[in-house]
């Protein structure tokens, strides 16, 4: 079934992925805004806290790609209602958590249901609409969803301080009822009947396997010693496994990641740059959280809404950014954005106890959020037009992998960099002088992103060169496109 714009099936069609994702980018601020929170009621250690954010990332980052593909395969509709299902009634389990192995079980399955509603919130949209009214309804379902992560940090705040840092995750249950109520009222069902080839489960799992042994050894090291043993298994099986996912993905005859799109220089740049920026932002935006509320004793609502000039400045600055960067390339705002992040990570290196908001934190977040507003759309489009017309779905889709576990890897190391271990997070002196050291590490990180940038080709986004990939990448691969790099930082 074709939905036309300005139908009340178009209304709900949209209302239903706005819902959908906004939930899952609403449930990612609130988390980071209740780390403190969720610390001192559980005692919890650095590790703790690392595994509470990481376990949903090591989910997500592992399963995405597959994920997608089975709504292509058993419908869309399908297999975003169960993430949708699924992300609720582990949003529940959350809110329930007595302790901190439990909430960071609870957030591994909340990651499986973020895999499985992420891909699907945009694919609805691209197969489900007439294709001349596709651009104005993923432009309203991008707008929207800007929204919603621009009063993530504000609403995280007002929940975690009215009741409790459970709230932040029951409040997800409402939203997942109305979701599946707008879904199946309205929301068409759609799969691709020419999908072909088997999928890579083994492929995936070892992925994941690989994922979590490095995560692993690189959380517990600190604490347990470098030569412990279960430091020492967890590190042998993830880089075995890793290994082993590589090869897979070089002899399989339908791999989760082709192999010869990182033949391609400007693709395998763009990518290396994605996985260091944003291991640098995801380091920035968890601490900054815990030294503003920790350090400079600011309220749950405080804290959230001082990194709101963030996302302001994104969402006024990105689209510009991204048509800048197609009319002149985008190796200048690829090279120039991550050293202009970099001058505010270092900026940030001031805000410690007694620190102003208007003289201190305000002018580097407004630099954070510039630099951050020129990188991000050029380099989505950038990874999009260097693939192969056949990939280019599947390479935004890699590229969410990467970034995502750019920043799992970088809550997981930070912390040990920074001399971060047991409860010194909630001394402010402790906490204050890793999170300087943090900074100038992640402004290291993003200026390297600004060096790799130099590999980026400068006609790339030039029509001649992006030939059919500008015209329909959806059409190559509706689940793979997401929403380019996250843009809710921290999650």
């Amino acid at each position: 079934m074709t939905v036309r714009w300005g139908t009340a099936r178009a209304r709900g069609v949209l209302a239903t992925t706005i819902l959908g994702s906004g939930m899952a980018m609403l449930d990612g601020s609130i988390v980071n805004v209740a780390l403190p929170r969720i610390g001192a009621e559980f005692d919890a250690s650095v590790a703790g806290l690392q595994w509470i954010l990481d376990g949903y990332l090591l989910a997500l980052a592992a399963l995405i790609l597959i994920a997608g593909s089975l709504g292509d395969r058993f419908g869309r509709r399908r297999v975003f209602l169960v993430g949708v299902v699924w992300f609720g009634a582990a949003s529940l389990l959350c809110g329930l958590a007595v302790s901190t192995p439990m909430l960071v079980v609870t957030r591994v399955l909340q990651g499986v249901g973020g895999a499985l509603l992420t891909p699907g919130s945009l694919a609805i949209l691209q197969s489900s609409f007439a294709q001349e009214d596709r651009p104005r309804a993923i432009g309203a379902w991008s707008g929207l969803g800007g929204l919603a992560a621009a009063a993530g940090p504000l609403v995280g705040g007002l929940l975690v301080q009215a009741w409790s840092w459970r709230l932040g995750f029951l409040i997800n249950l409402p939203v997942a009822v109305a979701c599946v109520w707008l879904a199946r009222r309205y929301v068409p069902e759609s799969r691709d009947e020419t999908a072909e080839g088997r999928l890579d489960v083994t492929g995936s799992v070892l992925g994941a396997a690989g994922l979590a042994g490095v995560t692993a050894a690189l959380v517990e090291a600190p604490a347990r010693g470098v030569a412990d043993p279960l430091v020492l298994v967890a590190g042998a099986v993830g880089l075995v496994a890793l290994a082993a996912f590589v090869v897979r993905q070089r002899r399989s005859a339908d791999p989760l990641v082709p192999p010869r799109m990182f033949a391609d220089r400007t693709f395998t740049a763009s990518n290396a740059l994605t996985f260091v920026v944003y291991a640098a932002l995801g380091g920035v935006m968890t601490l900054l959280v815990l030294q503003l509320q920790v350090s400079l004793r600011y309220s749950p609502t405080a804290a959230g809404l001082a990194g709101l000039p963030i996302t302001v400045v994104m969402l006024v600055l990105s689209g510009r950014s991204g048509a800048l960067a197609q009319r002149i390339g985008p190796r200048l705002q690829l090279v120039a954005g991550p050293f202009v992040l970099a001058a505010g990570m270092l900026l940030l290196t001031r805000v410690g106890p007694g620190s102003s908001y208007l003289g201190t934190v305000l002018p580097a977040v407004l630099v954070f959020g510039l630099g951050l507003a020129a990188v991000v759309a050029p380099v989505t489009a950038t990874v999009l037009a260097a693939a192969p017309a056949e990939h280019a779905g599947v390479a935004s889709g890699v590229n969410n992998a990467i970034a995502r576990a750019g920043t799992l890897l970088a809550i997981a190391v930070l912390p040990a960099v920074a001399g971060l271990s047991g409860e010194s997070y909630a001394d402010p002196v402790a906490l204050t002088a890793g999170w300087r050291v943090s900074l100038v590490v992640c402004a290291g990180l993003a200026a390297l992103g600004g060096l790799l940038a130099l590999g980026v080709s400068n006609s790339v986004l030039k029509p001649e060169h992006v030939g059919p990939q500008g015209k329909d990448h959806g059409q190559h691969c509706l689940h793979c496109a997401v929403d380019g790099p996250p843009t809710q930082l921290g999650r």
